[in-house]
């Protein structure tokens, strides 16, 4: 969910010392042959160029409205360089969407230790976190969520790593209404889902909190107190 950030100044210093990385330098690797392979932590500095282009373009632009070429030519590289970091573009694409995953969840997690042992102020924690990031400039919406909009049928093993980290949302949000006494915890986890998502929809048309996004936390609110037995308001 969360952009990851390339940063300008790094992208800089590594294509200035790109002849040094060498796994960029096609013809000095067929001048040289086998034997003048890269050192590893060069191979490891062009390949986190990679990625860390990638996943910023895959953020603003979509997994399919990015080619290696595109990928490969803002990195500052070539697809020599890219091929020898990631087996396809499918690869590079599931590593991207398990990173934005993981991501996600030490967002999640942060937000919620604000108030442990409060369940109600959690939830509420993350609705106001979720308004926080709509904020930012980078904000491009839940990236797992972009992603299934995309993922075609054919697309099996996507389609399978986007559902299963939608589905542990899903049990998050129940065990958290079921920590409050929601009378029909499922149901209410579930429109609490509606709302998270939806405002990370609506963030892609209406800029910043200025949509839809701005009603959530108080829609959550209401939803909470609409679920809870008396004896537990």
């Amino acid at each position: 969910m969360i952009s990851h950030k390339t940063g300008m100044s790094r992208r800089a210093a590594d294509l200035a010392h790109a002849p040094e990385l060498c796994a960029d330098a096609a013809e000095g690797v067929a001048a040289a042959g086998p034997a003048a392979a890269c050192p590893a932590g060069a191979k490891s500095r062009v390949r986190d160029r990679i990625f860390e282009t990638a996943c910023e373009l895959f953020y603003r632009h979509g997994i399919h409205g990015v080619g290696v070429d595109a990928i490969a030519a803002e990195a500052g590289s070539n697809k020599m360089s890219f091929y020898r970091s990631f087996a396809s573009k499918d690869a590079l694409v599931t590593e991207y969407l398990r990173e934005r995953e993981r991501e996600y969840w030490a967002w999640w997690d942060d937000a919620i230790a604000r108030h442990p042992g409060n369940p109600r102020r959690q939830i509420e924690a993350l609705f106001e976190a979720q308004l926080e990031f709509a904020n930012s400039k980078t904000c491009r919406g839940c990236a797992l969520g972009n992603a299934a909009v995309e993922i075609t049928d054919d697309e099996d093993a996507l389609s399978t790593l986007v559902r299963q980290y939608k589905e542990k949302v899903r049990h998050r949000l129940h065990d958290l209404a079921r920590a409050i006494q929601a009378r029909d915890p499922e149901n209410l986890g579930d429109a609490l889902m509606l709302l998270m998502d939806g405002g990370y929809f609506t963030r892609l048309i209406f800029p910043r909190s200025s949509g839809p996004i701005a009603a959530a936390l108080p829609a959550a609110r209401t939803l909470i107190e609409a679920h809870l037995p008396a004896s537990a308001r």
